[in-house]
This record gives C-alpha cells, structure tokens and sequence, in this order.
C-alpha cells in the first residue's frame, strides 16, 4: 500500500487545463453596470496583463505554462498526494482517504500557484507594482513571494480582523518585502467611506478588494491581481488537479468523491476542473465534486445566483455568480480566506447544473476534525482547509457505518502554522460557532 506517491521534477505539467473549453455552453459574460452590457475584456487592461486578459476568454483545452513559471514552481512541486491511514484507522472507516498537500510551497498554501503566473506576465508587460487584498493573508503572503521572484514592488490590504489576528502572517508578507494595511483603512476613498459609516468594522474580502482596485487605477506603474474567483486565477490553480490524477494512477485508486474548500473558488476548482476534464474528454468518471464553505459566509449554499459586484465599492464589472450581496460583512471567523460574498463564475456556473455540489459547516465543527486530523497525521490545516477535512471526515464516518470502502480525495490547500490562536481557542473551549 502506497501511503505517499510524489511525481519527479520531469512530470510537472507543463500546460494548465482550461475548464471553459468543457462548458456546455459559454459562462454568462461579465457586464459593464454602466450599461449592462458585456464587457470586452481589454476594457480591464488597466488593472490586468494582456495575458491574463487573454486567459479569461480563452476556450483552448490547454495554456501553456510559461517556464519562467515553470522554474519557479520547481522549488516545491510537484506536491506529494498522501494516503491518510492513521486518520482512517482512527475513524474505523473502510474508506481510503488522500491528501493533496499544498503546504509545502514556500508560504504554506496553494495561492503561490497563480501569484507566481500573475507577477510573471505583469513584469513582462512592464508592470512595476501590484496591489491586492488579502483575507486570512495567504495570498497576500503568496503575491508579496511572487512579486520578489519577478522584481515586482506589492502592496497588500488586509482584512482587518484578520490583519490583528492573525500577526505572524502580516509578518510574513512583509518579510518578502511588501506593505500592508488593514482594510478597511483611510488610505482610499472605498476605505474611508466604510469607516465613515462603522468605524469598528472588522473589514471584508469585498472591502479589501475595493481598496486595491482603487490603489491600481491610481496609475503609476501598478496593476491590481486576485488570488481567487477569475478565470485566469482558476486556471493557474488546475496544476493540483493534474498532478493529482497521475499520482493517484500510480497509487492505482480513483476517487469516488473530490472535497475541497470554497471562498472565491480558486483552491477547489484548481484540484476539482481537471477531474472534471477528464471525465468530458471520456477518460474517466466524474467524481462526485464537493464544495464546503463555512454556515458564517454560505455564498453557494444559500446566495442567489444572480450577476452582482464583486467588490463593496461596486467598482468591479458585474458577475455571474452565487453572492449573498456585495454589502454582505460576514462575521468574523478564523477561516479569513473563505469570507468572501460571492463566488468564482466557473464554479457558480457547474453548482447551478448540478456537476458540483456545495455543503456548508460551522466552524466548531471543523475545527474538531481539523484536531482530528493533526493528531493522527501531524499536520495541522488551516483554517480554510479543515473545512474540506471536516467534510471528508464525515463522508468517512458515513462509510464506516454504511460499510462503503469509498475513495475520498482532499484538497488540502495549506498549513494551520500562523493560526495557532485558533486552535488555542479550540483547544481552551473558547471557539465559539458562527452561522
């Protein structure tokens, strides 16, 4: 039995795999809400590369990755896809349990995966800045690393109640050389405004957004770039997914059911599209493909499927997408990168037809799988991930009483190093449920 299989260097993929090319149709077009029309994608060129531009509308099966990129993701892939036997025995479950492990790259998360395209075509194209958001700071983190890859100066805005809780992460962001500022903050327009109207507000994924937008258009040599819900972000994430179907070829499994956490989308669908890739082109079955979000911020659960802002300012073309409003403020929880009010186009669109389903949990819950699993495997998840550990420890559970010897694939999009205070909280009884 193979508990851990890790492809050599040789095997990277050298193309990403573009979901849009497997749609049944073509996915709802982003609007100008000046006209309600749809928006041409050059009209984005102040805040995005060409390239990236190009990758949004693009309908070619494969990109190819860039080798600059491809270098630079040698550094840590590919990643190990590991067999989680102590949490299995410790469940009695007859289920197979596997891990793709994402905190190994060299800020403990998938998000460096796209950070790192992101900052490469921008320096290309004569970018000398970027400007983003950050929730729990694990993109932020990322962009900062990319961006000291490619020459590239980066100015992060963290949600605040992130930003004071979390202050190892806002460490880490400017230890590779980036500024940051808790969002909401009186830098911009968009930031004073909401503390105009709640001084004390503990700040948002679409506030944050806001800023940095407003930050890029400002000129001066700087663009914005995102670390979840585009296209072209999604894209650059579907490396987990490939080298996730030829490892588990060579371990000689397939999965019954794919989980993965969702906030923008970027985690799940960059593990989930190449599987459902692989099952268009009639190579494979479709796993079952589940999404899990947090009860405090439910966009696919209970959102509306509407098109809507992607920012709080309303600053940003209109999307297609599951949203619970762009004024939505979820309440603060640990799992910062999962409060998002919307959610990624793609993934809207394959909930809607019925290829992707979506749970949600309270985050006590989670967190009692989240200690699970470091007990028996000795790591620790974030707090975003033990979602998706939550959600495979209860199909486990369901297969141990069920006697079902399923295969239960996780997305395991990073390490919980810089959110002990959660699972000190955890651990003293003072982590309280969010709905």
């Amino acid at each position: 039995m193979k508990t851990c299989v890790t492809l050599h260097q040789e095997e990277l993929p050298r193309a990403w795999y573009n979901a849009l090319s497997d749609l049944d149709r073509p996915l709802d077009p982003p609007l100008d809400p000046r006209t309600g029309e749809p928006i041409a994608p050059e009209a984005l060129a102040a805040l995005f590369p060409r390239a990236c531009l190009e990758q949004e509308v693009a309908t070619d099966r494969f990109i190819p990755i860039p080798e600059p990129v491809q270098e630079a993701y040698r550094r840590w892939r590919p990643t190990p896809l590991r067999r989680a036997v102590a949490l299995e025995r410790a469940l009695g479950t007859p289920a197979r349990i596997y891990f793709k492990y994402e905190g190994g790259s060299p800020t403990g998360s998938h998000k460096a995966n796209t950070a790192l395209a992101q900052a490469y075509y921008n320096r290309v194209e004569g970018t000398r800045r970027l400007a983003t958001e950050t929730g729990a700071g694990q993109w932020g983190s990322a962009l900062a690393f990319a961006c000291a890859t490619f020459g590239l100066r980066c100015t992060v805005y963290m949600v605040r109640t992130s930003y004071e809780g979390k202050p190892y992460r806002r460490a880490l962001i400017r230890l590779f050389g980036a500024e940051i500022f808790p969002s909401p903050s009186d830098r911009t327009a968009a930031g004073r405004a909401v503390l105009e109207r709640d001084p004390g507000s503990p700040g948002s994924l679409g506030i944050a957004i806001s800023e940095a937008v407003e930050e890029a258009l400002r000129g001066d040599g700087t663009k914005y770039a995102l670390g979840s819900v585009l296209n072209h972000v999604l894209l650059h994430q579907t490396v987990i997914g490939l080298e996730a179907i030829r490892e588990l070829e060579l371990a000689g499994d397939w999965p019954d059911v794919v989980v993965g956490c969702v906030g923008g989308g970027s985690n799940f669908a960059g593990l989930a599209f190449p599987f459902f890739g692989e099952a268009r082109a009639g190579r494979r079955p479709l796993p079952r493909l589940l999404a899990v979000e947090p009860t405090a911020c439910p966009s696919l659960t209970r959102g509306e499927y509407r098109y809507d802002f992607g920012d709080t300012a309303r600053t940003t073309p209109l999307l297609k997408m599951h949203t619970l409003g762009a004024d939505f403020v979820p309440p603060p929880l640990h799992a910062g990168g999962l409060r998002y009010h919307g959610m990624a186009p793609i993934v809207s669109r394959l909930v809607a037809d019925g290829a992707v389903e979506a749970v949600a949990y309270d985050q006590a819950d989670v967190f009692s799988s989240a200690l699970l699993f470091a007990r028996t495997e000795g790591i620790v998840p974030a707090p975003e991930t033990a979602h998706a550990v939550h959600a495979a420890v209860e199909l486990a559970r369901r297969c141990a009483a069920d006697g079902e010897e399923k295969v239960i694939l996780i997305g395991f999009s990073g390490h919980g190093h810089f959110d002990m205070a959660a699972y000190e909280a955890a651990l003293s009884g003072a982590l309280q449920g969010v709905a």
